[in-house]
């Protein structure tokens, strides 16, 4: 049995259960830290004991998945808000080396973030004057690389020097600092790459844009990795939560010699050509990215494949896509003409008909399902027969953590394991999509934001005080929506269990989904 040790990016379930939820539909075994180490939100893991914990853990263990980020930094906030020295970040960098001196056949997976750098002000996970000028930091980055790039016109100019002269010159260095310390860092570990250290290198691009800081960065990495000759074991695309589960399903497919084939169909024809919101290239090179980074090939058509990943695909993109949260009536009018969900309906039926297992990619929106395509699929009487579901977040989110799991259910239907267990964790964890993704996000957040937390006196950010009776709330709807939309294509019971809000916000929630058998 194969043993996989994990350090996560934060302690959030996304980056904490996702891939221990994935690891349990396998006969392999995952390690993580106990997640009181692992740090909440703005507050930094102990990075001294993680790196104290690390070498007892993988002590025979045969991979090491592990987010640098939390390793130099103590999560995915804090390393927007160090100010640590480049000395002290390439120590803690340090333990890897050993790790791998003293278990030279232990496979190193590593992930560090180019670092975000949201278009709004909010304070929320920044350094808190980006409540004050984050927008403006964002346009200065956009505008001084598009210089850099192309050119700017007499309008883009004068914007520029207005939002240089409006960003103090002490927030505009300590943003700039902060940036090159993990641009060192990424480039640092770009070296254990190149040394034999890291085995293979992930290297995501957290909410970004066609111009900025960030894809200024993704050039001087790419050709760095270029320079270092490791242009093979290194992959830089749109991602951040979701690339845990990415690394796992890359290690499970080495383990298991496997690599799947995927045949992608979209519901539009526009849908690999457009750019997501929150991210800078088109979707089908994004789709490629993913597929690859996570050990599958993509397949040039649907026979001979191990699953087909239908891509619920928006028709625009950037600013006309739409969020989950856009009214139906305000979506842009390519939604209502350059895009087919009947047609995209009666494919995954034809698809299932002919004995292909299907998962089912859900980014035509960001943020959550797109409500009108899945209420379609409810009625069409296929939820049960689909083997993996996602659609939260952004696109990447959505398009690693659906493919990861198809992964997993692919290489044990193709073997033709029937483990009532295995299977039971695997559609567990379906529903468990299904329930987040479409019923909280798309549904449950919203109502309960507009219309339940005024009578509690909370509000989005501010419901400590009352947070029993938000857990009970979204509890009790969550319940509801299973009953309305996806009870009845389940053969066994849906229960949920220990709803919680990790970071004390309405944007992610946690839960447990049990399927009983009947």
């Amino acid at each position: 049995m194969q043993t996989i040790v994990y350090v996560p990016l934060d302690e959030r379930p996304c980056n904490y259960r996702y891939p221990q939820i994935l690891a349990s539909m396998t006969d392999m075994t995952l390690k993580a830290p106990e997640i009181g180490m692992l740090g909440r939100k703005k507050t930094a893991a102990n990075t001294d004991a993680i790196r104290d914990w690390l070498p007892g853990a993988v002590s025979g263990a045969d991979a090491l998945i592990v987010s640098i980020d939390m390793l130099v930094h103590g999560g995915i906030v804090p390393s927007r808000l160090h100010h640590t020295d480049e000395a002290v970040c390439k120590e803690r960098l340090a333990v890897l080396a050993e790790l791998k001196r003293d278990n030279p056949q232990l496979r190193i997976y590593g992930f560090n973030l180019i670092t975000r750098v949201p278009a709004y002000s909010s304070s929320e996970e920044e350094p808190d004057y980006y409540a004050d000028y984050g927008n403006e930091i964002f346009t200065y980055g956009w505008l001084k690389d598009k210089a850099e790039q192309e050119s700017l016109d007499e309008e883009e100019t004068a914007r520029l020097e207005a939002v240089t002269a409006a960003i103090p010159e002490a927030v505009l260095e300590d943003f700039l600092t902060r940036r090159k310390t993990n641009s060192f860092v990424n480039a640092e570990t770009m070296k254990l790459v190149r040394d034999g250290i890291i085995d293979y290198l992930i290297v995501p691009l957290d909410d970004n844009s066609q111009y900025g800081f960030s894809p200024l960065e993704q050039r001087k990495l790419t050709l760095l990795a270029e320079e270092l000759d490791i242009s093979d074991r290194v992959m830089i695309y749109p991602g951040a939560d979701e690339i845990g589960c990415t690394l796992f399903a890359r290690a499970f497919c080495e383990a298991k010699g496997y690599i799947p084939k995927a045949f992608v169909r979209y519901s539009s024809v526009h849908g690999p050509f457009v750019a997501p919101k929150y991210e800078d290239r088109s979707l089908g090179e994004s789709i490629k990215y993913h597929l690859t980074a996570a050990g599958a090939v993509s397949h040039d058509n649907s026979a001979g494949t191990d699953f087909v990943l239908m891509t619920n695909s928006p028709p625009v993109g950037q600013k006309d896509m739409a969020e989950c949260s856009t009214p139906y009536s305000g979506r842009n009018r390519a939604y209502f003409s350059e895009t087919n969900p009947k047609e995209f309906v009666q494919a995954i039926r034809h698809y299932i008909r002919e004995g292909h297992m299907v998962a089912l990619a859900d980014v035509a929106v960001s943020n959550g399902s797109d409500l009108p395509f899945m209420k379609l699929v409810a009625r069409s009487g296929l939820l049960h027969d689909i083997a993996a579901y996602a659609a939260w977040n952004t696109s990447g989110n959505t398009l690693g953590t659906v493919i990861s799991h198809a992964i997993i259910e692919s290489y044990y239907r193709g073997r033709g394991d029937q483990s009532a267990e295995r299977l039971n964790r695997s559609r567990a964890y379906y529903y468990f999509r299904l329930i987040e993704d479409w019923g909280y996000q798309a549904l449950v957040r919203k109502d309960v934001i507009h219309n339940e937390l005024p009578k509690l006196g909370a509000s989005y950010y501010e419901l400590t005080h009352v947070q029993a009776e938000v857990y009970a709330v979204i509890q009790r709807k969550l319940e509801e929506f299973v009953e309305q939309y996806v009870q009845e294509s389940c053969p066994g019971r849906i229960r949920i269990e220990d709803v919680h809000l990790p970071w004390s916000r309405m944007f992610e929630v946690g839960f447990e989904t049990v399927l009983e058998q009947v």
